[in-house]
């Protein structure tokens, strides 16, 4: 997108916004289609709308243009399958045995995934006349006992577990890739058969996504297409690396990778979110759709999390804080920007509470209606959110500005509006706040689910992250099937 196109898409919005259009309610008579898309391991600034300069994102920028922008967008944990427990039921991970899994890899026991018999989004949307579709990642349960068609959704395509090859994510994947841990790579499925598929895995989701918007418009019944892109999570390959592909022997490619090759990665997930709006625009559903744009944890080894610390795996605001964009044209002002701290989970109710309908009350959500944030009929307010990981045995309560946490047996108190970086420990010079967070946190970890007794290794050690190189796991090691995977 030119500098001009950019320019005439916020003035197009912009005009839009200003016409009159009826904001005062979130919800409408006619049920809005949702478009949810999720990236995996996507840091704070690696998209240009929320700081990336050294490349551009025209297509996530347009929704910010058309949308509004959280600053203070949260993940639920800063590792996937656990985030994706509380996207599904809009509640804290940590009131299921899957949310414990930090996250589901080779070593988790076979009778642990997402229960069928718990109330997740597409369930409750189904409930209420949507269609329901999942294209890209699931990572909450394998067949035969858990998958997307046994919580809430009618189709999908993509993966079952925890990562894919970008171009080689057939049988062949998952034979070839054996270490670290044997069945680790993901083969495409078709609903719940395995399939074939030839292509670079962020285009071929793409194109299923377009496809799906295509069909259900023509169908002209409301929709959720959850969009859970694979990108930019490792193998670090972009659209012309099919010979590192052939290269590599170990899918967490720990030898590989730059920042070029992160770049086009992202540019190509830019690419095909961009093929989606399209969609939504030719078929003439973009008004009448919400669109959310968001990442399942913080970034990973070539990720921008500026201003912020820490990474994927850390309760630091940078394994926390992530990129988080709605568009709704009408009912969200464009060109928005909101500094409510808000969290995954939020958006369980928020989309329910569109679409017309409640959680279920047997499973209250923990998180909040963020309606009237999205459409400027409310002030922003202080919220107070927990987490807990086990590996470094970490803890985080964010009340207000005050940050409790812990990482590796230290512990802090930080003001992480006035210090986003996470440099000044003021525990001793606000002792009683530190205590009174470190009080609740225990307060609240006594109503949840007890952590998994099994080993959790630390993930970003000083032998595989040179700027880690103070952090080291505890000899002897833990069994290479019990390392955390994402």
């Amino acid at each position: 997108m030119s500098r001009r196109r950019f320019a005439q898409t916020a003035a197009s919005s912009l005009a839009l916004a200003g016409m009159g259009l009826d904001r005062a309610a979130w919800a409408q008579s006619t049920k809005p289609n949702i478009v949810f898309v999720l990236a995996d391991d996507l840091g704070y600034a690696d998209v240009s709308c929320y700081g990336q300069r050294d490349y551009t994102t025209p297509n996530i920028d347009r929704l910010a243009i058309e949308g509004l922008r959280f600053t203070q967008g949260y993940a639920n944990s800063p590792d996937c399958s656990a985030t994706r427990t509380a996207l599904a039921t809009g509640r804290y991970q940590a009131r299921l045995a899957v949310g414990l899994e930090e996250p589901i890899s080779p070593s988790t026991p076979k009778n642990i995934g997402l229960p069928p018999s718990h109330p997740t989004l597409p369930s409750l949307l189904k409930k209420v006349g949507y269609s329901t579709t999942l294209v890209g990642k699931w990572h909450l349960g394998y067949p035969p006992d858990f998958s997307p068609l046994k919580s809430g959704y009618d189709h999908f395509f993509g993966i079952f577990g925890c990562c894919a090859d970008y171009f080689n994510h057939g049988a062949d994947a998952v034979r070839a890739y054996q270490l670290p841990i044997p069945g680790l790579a993901s083969q495409l499925h078709e609903e719940e058969m395995p399939v074939e598929r030839h292509g670079y895995m962020t285009n071929l989701l793409g194109d299923r996504a377009v496809q799906v918007v295509e069909g259900y418009a023509k169908s002209k019944e409301p929709f959720l297409l959850s969009l859970h892109f694979t990108a930019p999570h490792w193998p670090w390959e972009g659209p012309d690396d099919e010979a590192e592909s052939k290269r590599i022997k170990n899918i967490l490619h720990r030898d590989g990778g730059t920042q070029r090759t992160y770049t086009a990665m992202v540019q190509s997930l830019d690419v095909n979110v961009g093929r989606v709006l399209q969609a939504l625009d030719a078929s003439g559903l973009a008004s009448s759709t919400i669109v959310v744009f968001t990442s399942d944890n913080g970034g990973e080894r070539f990720s921008n999390t500026w201003p912020f610390s820490g990474m994927k795996h850390e309760l630091l605001e940078g394994g926390l804080r992530v990129p988080t964009i709605a568009r709704w044209p009408g009912r969200i002002t464009a060109g928005s920007v909101s500094d409510q701290v808000m969290i995954t989970m939020d958006w369980m109710p928020t989309l329910l509470a569109a679409a017309g309908t409640v959680p279920d009350a047997a499973y209250p959500s923990d998180g909040e209606d963020l309606g009237p944030i999205l459409t400027g009929r409310g002030a922003a307010h202080p919220r107070k959110f927990y987490w807990r990981y086990k590996a470094g045995s970490q803890r985080a309560v964010r009340d207000g500005n005050w940050k409790y946490l812990r990482i590796a047996g230290n512990e802090f108190l930080f003001d992480v509006v006035q210090d986003p970086r996470e440099r000044a420990n003021l525990k001793d010079r606000q002792k009683d706040v530190f205590d009174r967070l470190k009080g609740d946190w225990e307060a609240w970890n006594g109503t949840m689910l007890p952590e998994r007794s099994r080993p959790a290794t630390y993930i970003n050690p000083g032998n595989f992250q040179a700027d880690r190189y103070g952090v080291t796991n505890a000899a002897p090691a833990a069994p290479s099937g019990s390392v955390p995977t994402k």
